[in-house]
């Protein structure tokens, strides 16, 4: 995990200045996750959030991720983070989210329609520190305006995503990677494991 620190020292490294003031401005930012590239927002900001959502075609919010950096930040935007599941954070190779049955401190318009959020520990370092660096998760969705379509790498991204966001980070625009969205998991009453994608 990098520390606090680390964080700064990568954002010096690769300039992510503009895309931090992007996100701390309250725009819309394309940017390379852990996973597959996504359009992102801060996740404290209700007018962000509801822009965010109004791109996409379906406009459910259950196509979105909280992206959070660390374990602690996890605690502070849900009811509880079961054991079970600490433990498959840990072991886990593949970026894995998880489906939360109840989120909390965030607008009304992160929630699903049940009050549930799902949530990424991300494992990417700059992905982790443009959220140390802001101190609050990001609000992400794949950057495609259509729900299920994940581009595998930035020049799969249509050309009718990027009018729609405030900022393009140029970070990893040139690999050609065939990046896969992340595994979703759902602990349920029974307190098993449900994988809702694999």
């Amino acid at each position: 995990m990098i520390s606090t620190n680390g964080a700064k020292d990568l954002s010096q490294h690769l300039d992510l200045s503009n895309a931090t003031e992007a996100l701390l401005a309250g725009k819309l930012v394309l940017l390379p996750t852990d996973t597959v590239w996504s359009i992102a927002c801060r996740s404290d900001d209700a007018g962000a959030v509801a822009r965010a959502v109004s791109l996409k075609r379906q406009k459910s919010v259950e196509n979105f991720e909280l992206l959070v950096d660390s374990l602690p930040m996890m605690r502070r935007f849900v009811d509880e983070v079961h054991p079970r599941l600490e433990t498959l954070l840990a072991y886990h190779v593949r970026p894995l989210t998880i489906a939360f049955a109840a989120g909390r401190n965030l607008p009304p318009e992160a929630l699903n329609p049940d009050g549930g959020i799902a949530v990424r520990l991300v494992q990417d370092d700059y992905c982790r520190a443009i959220i140390t660096t802001l101190g609050i998760p990001l609000f992400c969705t794949a950057a495609s305006l259509v729900d299920g379509e994940y581009p595998p790498n930035f020049g799969a991204i249509s050309s009718e995503v990027f009018p729609q966001v405030d900022y393009v980070e140029k970070y990893r625009q040139g690999e050609k990677s065939q990046d896969e969205p992340s595994v979703v998991v759902y602990l349920d009453s029974q307190e098993e494991l449900e994988f809702i994608r694999e």
